[in-house]
């Protein structure tokens, strides 16, 4: 089995009935996946979505679950994951009410290895997955660099995301080497950087993104994996080294199909010796 998977995130538009998430099952497998993540799908059956991952040969690797789930019903994410046959569980990130300080990056941490405790005793992993505001730093450690220090090995794995870890000005590299042992699945996107549009819209300040001269900045942009500027020649190395099991393709905004970025994504990747 290819150890390529496609990260249902990516195409979240079309997988919000049964019609479509069989529909959209059966166009991943046709592009060449054998395995997927399952994450932001509609209000569909779990044996159902196992049936229709089975009639088209995919095995389900790991999911995306919420942390008010895991903490208010840990039971029923564990017998979810057990009738999908999945023993890796993550979470998209941290909840926002964590992530202004210092202290709310520990207690995170605290819950994570509570969460993690509970899943490893039911034989599970549990991961967080990065963006970048993970990399504002408070003194001399980043957030992720304080949840990396403050969370059990045994309890809590790490699901490293490459494109947001370049986003927040890190090497990604580096922090695949740094998760030895402490990572099942990595998240593979590239990062690209294209023209400033004609009328840039306002940034988070309510200001036009402009440079000293005034000028319209050009913009960083997902792009599949492949296709942008990220070192993935260093990035897979990395991976192999540290062992990871799955590499799951997520592109949050695609420039095309999101069935053809997956595509373009899984092709690239064969390329370059993933099997």
């Amino acid at each position: 089995m290819t150890q390529i998977a496609a990260q249902l995130f990516t195409i979240r538009d079309f997988t919000q009935t049964r019609e479509d998430f069989a529909a959209s099952m059966a166009k991943i497998r046709a592009i060449g996946y054998e395995a997927v993540q399952v994450s932001q799908i509609g209000d569909i059956p779990d044996a159902e979505v196992k049936r229709i991952a089975d009639d088209n040969g995919l095995t389900i690797c790991n999911t995306h679950s919420s942390v008010d789930q895991l903490q208010r019903d840990p039971d029923a994410v564990i017998e979810q994951h057990r009738l999908w046959g999945a023993r890796h569980v993550a979470i998209g990130g941290m909840p926002l009410e964590y992530r202004e300080s210092e202290d709310g990056f520990r207690r995170f941490a605290a819950i994570a290895n509570d969460i993690g405790g509970t899943l490893n005793a039911a034989g599970m992993t549990f991961s967080y997955h990065n963006h970048s505001f993970e990399f504002v730093r408070f003194g001399e450690k980043s957030g992720l660099e304080l949840i990396f220090d403050e969370t059990d090995p045994r309890y809590v794995q790490f699901e490293i995301d490459t494109y947001w870890v370049q986003h927040g000005g890190a090497d990604p590299v580096v922090w695949i080497e740094k998760m030895q042992d402490r990572m099942p699945v990595v998240h593979l996107k590239d990062m690209v950087m294209i023209p400033p549009p004609a009328k840039s819209p306002p940034n988070e300040l309510g200001r036009v993104d402009t440079d000293r001269r005034g000028d319209l900045r050009p913009q960083q942009a997902m792009a599949e994996v492949g296709e942008g500027n990220m070192n993935f020649v260093g990035i897979l190395a990395a991976c192999k080294r540290i062992g990871v099991e799955w590499y799951a393709v997520e592109q949050d905004i695609c420039q095309r199909d999101p069935f053809e970025s997956l595509a373009i994504s899984y092709r690239n990747l064969r390329e370059m010796g993933l099997s």
